[in-house]
């Protein structure tokens, strides 16, 4: 399994970046930690002529935490996002989803910008960051703008993001205090993606409810955050099965995938509750 041959790119900031997606258009592809394109690279399932390494670009491997607010440069990888303290402190529900990505080898470089930016439905990140209502930044040869992670997704690998746009940052509102959170995941062995996965954040009166791998997109769902607000799990968890779209495949059959996300969805729910005060 040998790649295409491509010209590799590497520049130190993220203007020159755009420039070089400006110029080689649909030639020109952005690589984080590598671990999607690279072994669709190798497959020749992507081909292309010019290859845009981030990992030069020291203002996208920052983690800033203050009290309202959590940013997370794109470049920050998913051992960073564990092994931060203040983040855990802010969000731990960032930590507890990080620690179920795969393996050590490839949480030391794969990063979370990579994670949420190319729209596989199997990757943990996007629906965990529709749970925390994360804001997305992209910046591109117009600017900068800001895209919902909850608007980002649109089916499998096709996003808000345009071809010369590059995700920069991620901006987390801190959950309330008293607020409890947990990731469950149901995955066939250790590094696979999920066969379901599910996020929840529950506390007086609030609650977001979201789902990896059941759909074409990561799954938040209104009702069914709303039903656990009010304190109804049965209410959340129908809301939640009505809301995704499994497909049958060798992680089961649709009514299995069903009953685990379910299972999961319940388990996280219980933690989640244990944990609010």
């Amino acid at each position: 399994m040998i790649p295409a041959g491509f010209e590799y790119h590497r520049p130190g900031d993220i203007a020159s970046a755009i420039g070089i997606l400006q110029e080689h258009g649909d030639e020109a592809r952005v690589i984080a930690g590598g671990h999607s394109l690279i072994p669709m690279m190798k497959l020749r399932m992507a081909e292309m002529g010019h290859l845009v390494d981030l990992q030069a670009i020291d203002e996208l491997k920052c983690i800033e935490v203050t009290a309202d607010t959590v940013s997370l440069g794109a470049m920050v990888t998913q051992h960073e996002l564990i092994t931060h303290d203040g983040l855990a402190a802010a969000v731990p529900l960032i930590r507890e989803a990080a620690l179920q990505i795969a393996d050590p080898q490839v949480r030391y470089v794969g990063t979370v910008g990579g994670n949420v930016a190319n729209g596989d439905p199997g990757n943990d990140m996007p629906g965990l960051m529709q749970c925390l209502n994360a804001t997305f930044e992209l910046s591109g040869p117009d600017g900068s703008r800001s895209v919902a992670a909850r608007d980002f997704y649109e089916a499998a690998y096709f996003t808000a993001r345009e071809d010369e746009e590059i995700l920069t940052r991620i901006s987390i509102p801190v959950p309330s205090a008293g607020v409890g959170q947990a990731y469950e995941k149901q995955k066939r062995k250790i590094g696979d993606y999920a066969t379901a996965a599910a996020a929840v954040m529950v506390g007086k009166g609030q609650a977001s409810v979201a789902m990896t791998n059941l759909a074409d997109t990561p799954v938040w769902s209104e009702d069914a955050s709303n039903a656990l607000a009010s304190g109804n799990t049965d209410g959340c968890v129908a809301a939640m099965l009505d809301a995704i779209d499994p497909v049958a495949d060798n992680r089961g059959p649709v009514e299995f995938k069903k009953h685990v996300a379910a299972v999961m969805l319940r388990r996280a729910i219980d933690r989640a509750q244990s944990r609010a005060v």
